[in-house]
């Protein structure tokens, strides 16, 4: 099992390197669906002899098998194996999130991996809403979890390596359980989301990211510059455009990207929505497909489907050709479209399907299949098959270019209680199968004379430009671009050199390549951040940079050969034991290599010594409420201590904490019916899962001092807090102390802070922190 960024070796993995896996990209085949949306990434399968209707009852006609294990997304297959990702136990204290695997011959469960959930606002019922996607050679199977793992898994569910992109790169979520789905292609785990890390990612934006699918190292990173609106869930999907390969996707800023698939270099951005865009695009040839159900940037009708040329792309605005627009007063906001034969089928929110000719965006025929619209459409057979949320499977004979014969729907009740069952996933057909899942069920459907589509009818991309290794080089890159490291620790990189498609391609016999350590950019306040503390050498393409002793600290390094160049970004992490007391911190500043802290606390002097102080003049809910994570996400066995103080501002109270694994001690400001304030310890806040809580009538205004602690016992652990008046005797008893069924065991040390009462741009609550201590749980 690896970690990629958190394992302390002198070499950082480089043992295994891109090569040849960036050159092409291994193809799954016809028979196995490892896109959501099928092989050609439309929504269509050439699968045939599937069934226009079944009997979702055990024995019932059409039905082969199901089992038990609902979810809201779409299956993958993959060579004789279903995989899924779902919630599991809700509303018990084991209540967490799955990846599982079955035999797709018989529905038997094969293995399944659990994992807890933390630092989210997504609730349970919408748990394990983004798709799988898979290398199909290797066999590795990657997901993006709610709580913000990125798993690399082989066949037998075995860990691979494992990214935690909410501790280490400061990924946001909303309530909705708005969260892209991964896409393998190229050798690279490509997905987008919105965060705030650290130095030149501190402030918040909409970036995608690419992971080497061997080995988890980041290797590029791409902000897309514009003003976000909120978290999203477009997933991205690969097409070939002028030889070139480039992942497209919508954004969490209103327009749909184009960026080169192995290097991230933008090739495209749209503006055609004011709000976010959740659908995902889908294209046939050099055109673009995406619809939004937001308002429009241009004012007027709400909602747009548009038709883009991404071959023609003016050169000064990076603006693709509008081949033709749709705009209604409909909301095409929730699902996403499926193309086929030449025609667009676009889902509304309402649950109405409109059918363009693609070519040319002429409405056809519009239909309505239900109430409420999530999952979307497949294409398979002759037949459309889509989900309403209201527990119905609408299937409908094609008719070409003419409204579809409308046959029976298939509904779903409960197995155990009155009501329907909510749907939410979109189905998928394999080898002359249907898989789909509901919220309690996944299923297999199929007839006997369903048959897996013929390989040569799926169209396939464009080719990409020849490739030349002995090519002259268009760009660099250092490999890996962007490293965890800890103090005095050397760390290798390398440069490659790439063609205009991110190819590597051989290095010019006389390169020279020179390593250097770069000033950081400037802060938003003007200062100069020094350079990285370190020394960096060079050996030919391979560089070595030793970090300096300091405590913590981030920077850059620089590699340039001739008029080429390129930069790694280098986090030089906490190690535990740990102090800070912000006295040597500039005011305005705030402690270097910590996650999702600046623009959310700020260094300020209080009462002649420096604090940290929690921003709050915003109320926007990622900078109103917001973990500062210190160490790494592999921390264990540790307590976390630290002084704080909050202020009353409108007869309203902030609230103040400090996590450790994964779990919140909180200092809640609300005043319970008993009129006294609680001490609490949370994991999940918007389920509660786990939610244990002490009287503690702490008050505004007056330092306190807390003590964290979490400690592992194998299938349990050990959590519980403490608080009192600072500069009072520690008590030796404990407010809180519980033991978790299903334990975080490890877990980046932070601090939280909640100022719920800015009103009418007027500031709330202050927090501050002091004398924070992160120690080893046997220096207790």
């Amino acid at each position: 099992m690896l970690h990629p960024s958190w394992r302390f070796s002198a070499g950082l993995g480089l043992a295994v390197m891109l090569g040849l896996s960036l050159l092409s990209a291994p193809t799954a085949q016809a028979e196995d669906w490892i896109h959501w949306r099928g092989p050609q990434q439309t929504g269509e399968s050439q699968d045939t002899g599937l069934p226009e209707w079944f009997d979702d009852h055990e024995g019932g006609e059409g039905l082969l098998w199901k089992v038990p294990y609902g979810g809201r997304s779409a299956p993958l297959v993959l060579k004789g194996r279903v995989y899924t990702i779902s919630g599991y136990d809700m509303s018990q204290p084991t209540e967490g999130e799955r990846i599982m695997c079955f035999d797709a011959k018989t529905g038997k469960v094969l293995w399944e991996k659990r994992f807890n959930v933390f630092h989210t606002d997504i609730v349970s019922s919408r748990l394990g809403w983004t798709t799988l996607t898979a290398d199909p050679e290797k066999e590795h199977i990657f997901a993006h979890t709610t709580a913000g793992f990125l798993y690399c898994l082989d066949r037998d569910g075995k860990e691979i390596w494992m990214r935690q992109l909410t501790e280490e790169f400061g990924r946001l979520t909303g309530y909705g359980g708005r969260s892209v789905s991964p896409l393998f292609d190229s050798g690279l785990v490509m997905l987008g989301f919105i965060n705030s890390s650290w130095g030149n990612h501190a402030r918040g934006g909409n970036r995608f990211v690419a992971f080497d699918g061997k080995t988890g190292e980041v290797v590029w990173w791409r902000e897309t510059g514009f003003p976000i609106k909120g978290t999203y869930y477009s997933n991205p999907i690969i097409n070939v455009v002028n030889g070139c390969r480039i992942v497209c996707a919508g954004g969490g800023d209103g327009y749909v990207h184009g960026f080169k698939v192995r290097t991230g270099e933008p090739v495209f951005s749209y503006h055609f929505s004011a709000g976010v865009v959740n659908p995902s695009p889908v294209a046939d040839g050099n055109l673009l497909y995406i619809s939004h159900g937001e308002e429009n940037p241009e004012g007027g009708a709400i909602g747009k489907v548009v038709c883009l040329d991404i071959s023609q792309i003016d050169p000064k605005t990076k603006e693709p050709k509008v081949v033709w627009q749709y705009r209604r007063t409909n909301r095409f906001g929730l699902a996403s479209p499926a193309l086929a034969n030449g025609l667009l089928y676009v889902p509304d929110d309402s649950a109405e399907i409109f059918c363009f000719d693609a070519k040319t965006g002429k409405l056809l025929w519009k239909e309505k299949y239900g109430t409420i619209s999530r999952g979307a459409p497949l294409i398979a057979d002759g037949k459309l098959y889509i989900f309403d949320v209201n527990a119905k499977l609408a299937v409908w004979a094609l008719n070409g270019k003419q409204p579809p014969e409308i046959l029976d729907p298939i509904n779903f009740r409960r197995t155990m209680g009155a009501g329907f069952v909510e749907t939410h996933g979109t189905p998928i057909a394999a080898n002359g199968k249907l898989y789909f899942l509901t919220q309690e069920y996944l299923y297999c459907i199929g007839t006997p004379e369903g048959k897996a589509g013929d390989r040569k009818a799926y169209k396939q991309l464009a080719a990409e430009s020849p490739f030349d290794p002995k090519a002259k080089p268009v760009s660099v890159r250092v490999f890996p671009a962007d490293i965890t490291a800890k103090p005095g620790q050397t760390v290798q990189l390398e440069l490659k050199f790439l063609d205009a498609n991110g190819r590597e391609v051989q290095a010019p016999s006389d390169a020279k390549v020179e390593w250097s350590l770069p000033l950081p950019p400037k802060t938003p306040t003007g200062a100069q951040p020094p350079a990285l503390n370190a020394t960096a050498t060079g050996n030919g393409l391979a560089g070595t940079v030793t970090i300096g002793k300091l405590p913590r600290q981030q920077g850059y390094v620089l590699a340039k050969a001739g008029n080429l160049s390129a930069e790694a970004r280098v986090r030089v992490v906490a190690q535990i034991p740990y102090t800070e007391d912000f006295e040597k911190l500039p005011v305005g500043s705030v402690p270097s290599s910590w996650v999702n802290t600046a623009g959310k606390y700020t260094v300020v002097e209080k009462d002649g010594n420096k604090v940290l102080s929690k921003v709050n003049n915003s109320s926007r809910p990622s900078t109103a409420r917001a973990n500062a994570y210190i160490t790494l996400p592999s921390s264990s066995g540790y307590t976390i201590s630290a002084d704080m103080m909050t202020t009353e501002v409108r007869e309203k109270v902030a609230d103040m904490g400090v996590v450790n694994c994964r779990y919140l001690f909180l200092m809640d400001g609300k005043v319970y019916e008993d009129g006294k304030r609680r001490l609490r310890i949370v994991t999940w806040e918007a389920r509660m899962r786990i939610n244990e809580e002490a009287v503690f009538d702490w008050k505004p205004g007056v330092w306190y001092s807390v003590r964290f602690s979490v400690i592992p016992n194998g299938k349990t652990n050990t959590v519980r807090g403490k608080a009192w008046p600072k500069g009072e005797p520690e008590p030796q008893k404990w407010n809180i102390e519980f033991q978790d069924p299903s334990p975080n065991n490890e877990g980046a040390a932070a601090i939280y802070g909640y100022v719920p009462n800015v009103a009418d741009n007027l500031p709330g609550s202050e927090i501050f922190y002091d004398n924070i201590r992160i120690t080893p749980n046997a220096a207790q």
